[in-house]
């Protein structure tokens, strides 16, 4: 896997680096072209903590975490543990979906800009909607840490939103 780490007003320093790529290589044994991987890394402190961002776009999934303590190597640690715990969540799921084959894709690739323009908006994304089962959209919400995500259902040829309420079950928006 090819590591690019990038500190937000924070100096990387050479023992941070190999600790984080030590960290991360351990992922390797996860992906079947691990030489194709990239994984994008941002550390940034906010508010006294030191915030630890990973982002890794597969073929098959993306990966997205991101966690904040107040020492770096903690948040590291608590970082690689919830990419482990993700990885091994959605292999079970496709196993279990696909009866042990990994051969399925999941069909979302998110390309992430970060600009400052002069409104209130400080970062865009352009996704790239392809055609997914409700119940992919909520594997793929789980994975990528966030409260919702948009996909193209399948089943009605829409674009949807699923999110995640605050009662742990989940609602979707369709469009028509």
């Amino acid at each position: 896997m090819r590591i690019e780490i990038r500190g937000d007003k924070v100096a990387v320093t050479e023992a941070i680096r190999d600790y984080i790529e030590e960290k991360l290589g351990h992922l390797d044994q996860y992906f079947e072209h691990k030489e194709e991987i990239k994984a994008y890394v941002v550390i940034r402190v906010r508010n006294g903590e030191e915030i630890f961002e990973v982002t890794i776009p597969t073929p098959k999934f993306t990966l997205r975490v991101e966690t904040s303590h107040k020492d770096l190597y903690a948040a590291i640690d608590l970082s690689i543990d919830k990419l482990e715990r993700q990885i091994r969540k959605y292999k079970t799921k496709m196993k279990k979906k696909f009866k042990d084959t990994l051969k399925y894709e999941i069909l979302m690739q998110e390309q992430e800009t970060e600009e400052e323009i002069e409104t209130d908006i400080v970062k865009r994304k352009t996704i790239a909607l392809k055609p997914m089962d409700e119940e992919e959209a909520i594997l793929q919400l789980e994975l990528t840490d966030h409260d919702f995500y948009i996909f193209k259902n399948a089943d009605t040829d829409t674009i949807s939103v699923v999110y995640k309420r605050k009662d742990g079950h989940y609602g979707m928006i369709d469009t028509e």
